[in-house]
């Protein structure tokens, strides 16, 4: 069998929503046919892990079925631990989540350097962009890259260089506003001018909607609309922007998968 295909969601910033994103991920690729395992690398927050309980108690109590995904929160924080925990996902699975903690990590750092795809969700300002560059405090330019884009652009050629193979670096936009404003187009630039200088693609990822929040408790995402009861216009444009967030992650589908496998 091939290896999972592993989508590795990191940011040293916390609040950024990404283990929000990283669990809709998650069951939006179960729900598309994958076989996926969530590893959560915060055994302090556990919040993916918590997200994923919180889901299962929702399925008991209801008595239903949704499309969930196997996961555990790493324990053993060394070397061997981790990929211990990566061995018992990967029996089972095509696709692999792994959801780091928003701090400097090492297991992160490792985690990182075995990203297929690599997704680095930030708030849409200029304190989040900081990240991974700086810009001009007046014409609001790229100045250089940040530290962040310089351990991502070693941790890539580390891969490159031992795999032979490439990472698909996807920074998402979370949180942006449904207003138009000089903060939305300045830090589009930015971001578009970094992209070019250190190599990724930008998306869109989840707006700023009260719905992420109220979703925790039950463990529900927002292809769950049948179980929210009320759905309004609003729950309904936000399940399109995870649909969009979803097709532009490019992940092979499952057919595809299975191809390769024959």
């Amino acid at each position: 069998m091939t290896q999972p295909h592993f989508i590795v969601f990191a940011n040293e910033k916390g609040g950024t929503g990404k283990s929000t994103t990283a669990v809709h991920t998650a069951i939006a690729l179960a729900a598309s046919g994958h076989r996926v395992g969530a590893l959560d690398l915060d055994s302090r927050q556990r919040t993916m892990t918590r997200y994923l309980e919180n889901r299962d108690a929702t399925v008991r109590r209801l008595e239903t079925e949704l499309p969930r995904a196997a996961y555990e929160v790493l324990e053993d924080h060394t070397d061997a631990g981790f990929a211990a925990a990566i061995e018992r996902l990967a029996s089972d699975a095509d696709v692999i989540v792994v959801d780091t903690p928003g701090r400097d990590d090492a297991i992160a750092k490792a985690a990182i350097l075995r990203a297929d795809t690599l997704v680095t969700p930030m708030n849409d300002s200029f304190v989040d962009l900081d990240l991974i560059g700086q810009v001009h405090p007046e014409n609001y330019k790229v100045t250089k890259p940040s530290f962040y884009a310089e351990l991502i652009w070693n941790s890539r050629t580390a891969r490159a260089k031992q795999t032979g193979k490439s990472v698909d670096w996807v920074v998402l936009r979370n949180r942006l506003q449904h207003v138009e404003s000089h903060n939305l187009k300045r830090v589009g630039a930015a971001l578009d001018e970094l992209a070019r200088r250190v190599g990724f693609r930008v998306i869109p990822g989840l707006g700023e909607r009260v719905i992420y929040r109220e979703l925790f408790p039950k463990g529900l995402t927002l292809l769950d609309l049948q179980q929210l009861g009320d759905v309004g216009l609003a729950h309904i444009a936000a399940r399109q922007e995870l649909r969009e967030m979803i097709s532009g992650l490019g992940i092979p589908n499952a057919e595809e998968e299975q191809a390769k496998v024959a």
